[in-house]
């Protein structure tokens, strides 16, 4: 699986409410509505950044810190962001997101700026900085989390296939 795309680079410790503000949990319940505020408390103009299907957020350590709602890695996906890069995840988060079939890697994303052009090869454990023409090694994905990308999520996988097939 590939996933190409330009880079809009964030640093480390991203938490759910810079994702999305709690302020609006209950009073916004359109995904799509919700989407338009993503990011907007550490980078209002964020969203005039996302290039619909071809943006990946490439951040530091410990993205998606802080709450379990699943609303922060969904908001990420309706706003168009194919993948998010990181140093490390917040645990929580990372399986909130393959659950709904947004993908995680994680490498070393120092050599990484902003709107640099990318292509994530899941398949082979790679990253290409295609701006600096440079390959960057990626913590692999186990297959059946593969599979759950292929097919938009877990939920998307088990309503096409009944069950795992490891």
């Amino acid at each position: 699986m590939k996933i190409d795309g330009k880079s809009i680079k964030l640093g480390d410790n991203i938490n759910t409410d810079f994702i999305i503000s709690g302020r609006y949990k209950f009073s916004i319940t359109d995904i799509n509505k919700l989407a338009k505020h993503i990011m907007e408390d550490i980078d209002p103009g964020f969203p005039t950044k996302i290039i619909h299907g071809k943006s990946i957020i490439v951040a530091g350590k410990n993205f998606g810190m802080g709450s379990s709602r699943e609303q922060a890695p969904l908001v990420i996906k309706e706003a168009g962001i194919v993948a998010v890069m990181a140093k490390s995840f917040a645990r929580i988060f990372y399986r909130n997101a393959f659950n709904i079939g947004l993908p995680l890697v994680e490498t070393d994303s120092d050599k990484i700026d902003e709107s640099d052009s990318l292509e994530i090869d899941l398949d082979n454990g790679i990253v290409r900085n295609l701006s600096k023409n440079i390959k960057l090694k990626i913590k692999p994905l186990p297959k059946f989390m593969q599979e759950f990308l292929k097919e938009g999520g877990i939920v998307n996988y088990y309503k096409k296939h009944g069950e795992l097939k490891v």
